[in-house]
């Protein structure tokens, strides 16, 4: 997954005062999207995340001015602070992901109590080996070796 703040722009609301929206592009699995968040919803995800992950650290909460090197500097420091949540964590949690609208399959009865996904490996058989057509006159050592070892370890040779 790589995650990037390509822009930022300022919105104003006759409801409150003016705010800046991030824009945040998401590449996961060779897809793109994007999504627009406030620097209140970067800092309650912080808060979140303490409690389960190391974090790094996240701008500061205050800006003294809204002129646009001043935003610019925030939104290379949030942009900084996804990316090292990504790099320093090998399990990344639900509510990162959630934040990121990335989909993940529902956590495991195993995963931490954060919501973290994992990796379960899987082993399988494309076909069954006992009906693979023989190639030829001459039995398939390795198969017959493996399937032997598996199913019938107590007739191995002593």
């Amino acid at each position: 997954m790589e995650v990037y703040i390509p822009s930022f722009r300022y919105e104003e609301s006759d409801l409150e005062r003016g705010y800046t929206v991030f824009k945040i592009e998401v590449l996961m699995n060779g897809r793109k999207h994007f999504v627009e968040k406030r620097y209140s919803e970067f800092h309650a995800l912080h808060k979140k995340l303490k409690k389960c992950i190391k974090t790094p650290e996240i701008p500061s909460k205050h800006v003294r001015n809204w002129v646009p090197k001043v935003l610019e500097q925030r939104r290379q420091g949030l942009e900084t602070y996804l990316q090292a949540v990504i790099l320093e964590n090998e399990e990344l949690p639900k509510l990162f992901l959630d934040f990121l609208n990335v989909r993940h399959l529902p956590s495991l009865p195993k995963a931490e109590s954060c919501g973290k996904l994992s990796h379960q490996p899987v082993l399988l058989f494309l076909r069954d080996p006992y009906v693979l057509p023989a190639a030829s006159d001459f039995p398939n050592v390795v198969i017959e070796g493996v399937l032997h070892g598996i199913f019938y370890p107590h007739l191995q040779p002593r």
